[in-house]
């Protein structure tokens, strides 16, 4: 510190004095009382919190018979199956589910009818213990309407499992 110039010493020294000057006890509760302070008013009151998402879907082998508690009545998922591949429409509940227009297919094989742009209830499978429908009559265009619906529900909905016919041995 002595091979400082005389002038840069006194500027030192009076640094360290003004230091000193504002350094009282005083100054230091009031300057933590600020911290303090600042700290408790922007600190979030509650911790953040995501909300709970929805419960984790697994895939699943469905029957036409197991399948069809899935039809949006009393708060259950809404889902329908298109060729082999069954749909979670619960999204879509106001077109699939109870009071919508495509109703009947839920909890249902829906594959005969959007085919047939069909809502009726003659395109559904009767036996839910039989064989599924293979639909290998329908004619060109239908192929290609249906075509166009799986592709619609590819993009837009989550396919949650697989329909494959009831065999007998089962439950046995």
């Amino acid at each position: 510190m002595t091979d400082l110039p005389p002038e840069i010493q006194a500027h030192n020294q009076e640094m360290r004095e003004s230091f000193y000057a504002l350094a009282t006890p005083l100054n230091l509760t009031l300057l933590l009382a600020f911290l303090a302070l600042l700290y408790f008013r922007l600190r979030p009151s509650t911790p953040p919190s995501l909300p709970k998402g929805p419960a984790p879907i697994v895939f699943q082998t469905y029957t036409p018979r197991t399948l069809l508690k899935n039809n949006g009545k009393d708060s259950a998922p809404v889902y329908l199956a298109v060729r082999g591949k069954v749909y979670d429409v619960t999204s879509g509940r106001n077109f699939y589910g109870p009071g919508g227009p495509y109703e009947n297919f839920a909890g249902r094989d829906a594959t005969r009818g959007l085919a047939c742009q069909s809502f009726d209830e003659d395109m559904l499978t009767k036996d839910l213990d039989g064989p599924l429908d293979p639909c290998d009559d329908l004619p060109p265009e239908q192929l290609e309407n249906l075509k166009g619906w799986i592709e619609r529900f590819d993009e837009k909905y989550l396919v949650v499992g697989k329909l494959v016919p009831f065999k007998k041995t089962d439950f046995h």
